[in-house]
């Protein structure tokens, strides 16, 4: 079904690609096994800690489910954001095999150590970002002794800027749209020897965003684990935003390949301004769809207009549906998780972490979507799992959003 984005807060294509089948080629790098080698790495940095999987059952009820569950990634690295996950591995693997030393066998402090600087100098990272990948690029490369330069497109806020620089990397606001700032940095990497850190991939450039994409499996991994541990059900539903579709890919690749015999529905949710995955599984016809103009949304982390290659590949196979959605549902998002029912933990969440979902799950409830529920078979035996990619990263942004109302429906 489409809406009139005018008179709809929300519109939803059904993926007609969509298959259940598993297939192992496309899923490979998402193995139990692979995912494993790229935790143990990422548990070698004396930082990095499981972040927390909150139960919200009021919530739940009050929607008529059976179950909400949220895996806070604001908690990560105490960084606010899940994206050094993909940062740490990528370039650590980058490093490692500069050094021809095997991933596998190599910790965090032997790749930071003065020795390894002395062997192959000091290596200029670039990157493309609306801000948390960015700072996770900055974080990652500072920590490994190696430099970093960042570009964020055109509208980006002041406050994301200054927290990249705060990680020691040079950084400025272009005066361009996210997918032309990539270009941009692709370029200065060829000119300048730089190397290119981009969890999204064309052709000839794939490699590093594989490993970006397998950084962040780690969260589906550690999820699944928390479950077990605590003998509880896995999600029947797992609502993921979307960008360029690394983070949604990876998500939903540990997931299939995990409960390949019982998959839960992958529904994708990103923006209006910047919706490629709702027009490509909106046209059928398998092609990707890229989006163009200036792509100014407040879910600034999901304003990309062109998918990542190996993404699309995966979440047209295993993506039920795609959402796309206004502002204000993001915005209606973050109140709900900063001032929960009853005994619910608060969640603080950005405006492109899990108040996406939970924005847009509390506008069907609240404006009865029923054909809409249907169609995804959400029920009161539905057990909903979202991820908080991100938690106030902008402060003063959040504050206009959950204590002054601003983006209103």
């Amino acid at each position: 079904m489409e809406a009139n984005f005018s008179q709809k807060e929300f519109a939803l294509a059904k993926n007609k690609l969509y298959s259940a089948a598993y297939n192992e080629e496309k899923l490979k790098f998402f193995t139990e096994k692979e995912t494993e080698k790229i935790a143990a790495f990422q548990k070698t940095h004396e930082a990095n800690e499981t972040t927390p999987l909150h139960t919200l059952q009021n919530l739940a009820a009050y929607y008529g489910f059976a179950d909400i569950k949220v895996k806070d990634e604001s908690f990560r690295f105490g960084l606010n954001a899940f994206k050094v996950l993909g940062g740490i591995y990528a370039i650590g693997k980058y490093v490692a095999e500069r050094l021809g030393k095997d991933m596998n066998h190599v910790s965090f402090d032997e790749l930071k150590s003065l020795e390894v600087r002395d062997k192959i100098g000091q290596i200029t990272f670039i990157s493309a970002t609306d801000g948390n990948h960015g700072k996770g690029v900055a974080w990652a490369a500072r920590e490994l002794g190696q430099k970093a330069v960042i570009y964020l497109p055109k509208g980006s806020a002041e406050a994301r800027l200054e927290a990249i620089r705060a990680e020691g990397a040079e950084a400025k606001i272009t005066d361009v749209n996210y997918d032309e700032t990539v270009q941009l940095c692709a370029k200065l990497a060829e000119e300048n020897n730089f190397v290119m850190v981009q969890d999204t991939a064309w052709e000839g450039y794939d490699k590093i965003p594989l490993w970006i994409m397998q950084g962040y499996a780690t969260i589906a991994k550690e999820t699944i684990e928390t479950l077990i541990e605590n003998e509880e059900r896995p999600p029947t539903h797992i609502f993921l935003q979307a960008g360029v579709g690394s983070f949604a890919a990876s998500i939903a690749g540990y997931f299939t390949q995990y409960y390949r015999d019982k998959q839960p529905k992958i529904i994708i949710a990103e923006p209006h301004q910047a919706n490629c995955y709702y027009k490509s599984f909106l046209n059928g016809s398998g092609e990707m769809e890229i989006v163009t103009g200036d792509l100014n949304s407040i879910m600034a982390g999901l304003c990309c207009g062109a998918p990542n290659t190996r993404a699309f590949r995966i979440l047209s196979q295993y993506a039920s549906a795609a959402f796309s959605v206004d502002d204000s549902l993001a915005a209606l998002g973050m109140r709900v998780l900063g001032n929960p029912l009853k005994d619910d933990p608060k969640i603080i969440s950005g405006e492109s972490g899990a108040a996406v979902a939970i924005g847009l799950l509390h506008y069907l409830h609240m404006a009865n979507e029923s054909e809409v529920k249907d169609t995804l078979g959400l029920d009161e035996t539905s057990r909903i799992l979202c991820i908080n990619t991100e938690g106030d990263t902008d402060e003063s942004h959040y504050r206009d959003v959950v204590w002054k109302g601003a983006y209103g429906i």
